[in-house]
């Protein structure tokens, strides 16, 4: 079924961005995609805006989420060629050396600007084998189609919970990996967390990116997606450091946070702000409803 949507993928990137423009206002004006999550997102990390200018940040999202959709749907068709003359990577060669040794790294990075383009064309950019690490999306049959439409150009998809056994493998066989995380995922218990005061928020983040690495003395690679200009993106790479165990405990992820939050400060309207951020309290979650549910403290593993 999901096959129908290869020949709308297959249409001109201009005519995806033509499609959104009369899409985004019904999106934000007459479905109100997530606009509650948003705007209460958005006023918390910017107590000192107006409001006049958080409805322009606002609105600004929407249009990006919007091209982020219709760009998505053509990335699940595009030739490697295609994707690659909008989607460049200024300094992948950072990463060879590393290669050379043998070695394999760790790269953070957000859901910020594009990241389809990231996944599919990743493998083909590194000389390292790359691997993808994401949740499993809760419709399985579109997960498994979706999964293989980013794979068709090498780069290996792999779910969180199966992260330890292939890295394990990997290592075991001497094959030098990079490892793309998207870091900013919230986590799914407090304990199980590193926190941290980001965009004025006490929030939590995951600490597998800074567990693994020290695991197995991987460098950790930060990486930037800039928008040069509508469906057009490019890539830098910046080591933050090729020696994880030297650094405390926590530090790495925390410095991660800050350099996102960065990012996010200079354009805001391109990070993911229709997703519940924040439902995470220190001892619990709380519910969509609002009610709260204290959960059991796990030990790091």
């Amino acid at each position: 079924m999901y096959s129908l949507l290869l020949p709308l993928g297959a249409l001109p990137l201009w005519l995806h961005h033509r499609i959104a423009d009369m899409l985004w206002p019904c999106v934000y004006y007459l479905f109100r995609y997530r606009l509650k999550v948003t705007r209460d997102n958005l006023q918390r990390c910017f107590p000192d805006m107006d409001k006049k200018e958080l409805r322009r940040v606002e609105r600004r999202y929407y249009r990006h989420l919007t091209d982020l959709l219709l760009e998505g749907l053509h990335n699940t068709a595009a030739s490697l060629k295609r994707i690659r003359r909008h989607y460049l990577f200024d300094n992948a060669d950072l990463l060879t050396p590393y290669y050379q040794e043998g070695r394999s790294v760790v790269l953070m990075s957000a859901h910020y600007n594009n990241w389809e383009y990231m996944i599919t064309s990743l493998d083909s950019a590194l000389h390292h084998h790359a691997i993808g690490v994401g949740k499993k999306l809760s419709n399985e049959r579109f997960g498994r189609w979706i999964t293989a439409r980013r794979a068709r150009f090498g780069t290996e998809i792999v779910d969180k919970s199966d992260v330890r056994q292939t890295m394990a493998f990997y290592h075991e066989n001497h094959i030098p990996v990079a490892y793309m995380m998207l870091s900013d995922q919230s986590p799914n218990n407090p304990y199980n967390s590193i926190w941290t005061t980001f965009l004025h928020q006490d929030t939590p983040f995951l600490f597998g990116a800074e567990h693994f690495a020290k695991k197995y003395d991987m460098p950790i690679f930060l990486y930037d997606v800039r928008k040069l200009r509508r469906g057009r993106y490019a890539v830098h790479f910046s080591l933050l450091t090729d020696d994880p165990n030297s650094w405390p405990d926590g530090t790495i992820t925390a410095h991660y946070a800050h350099h996102l939050e960065q990012q996010i400060l200079q354009a805001p309207q391109f990070w993911l702000w229709s997703h519940r951020r924040w439902k995470l309290t220190r001892t619990g979650r709380i519910r969509k409803d609002g009610t709260f549910v204290e959960m059991k403290k796990i030990q790091h593993t």
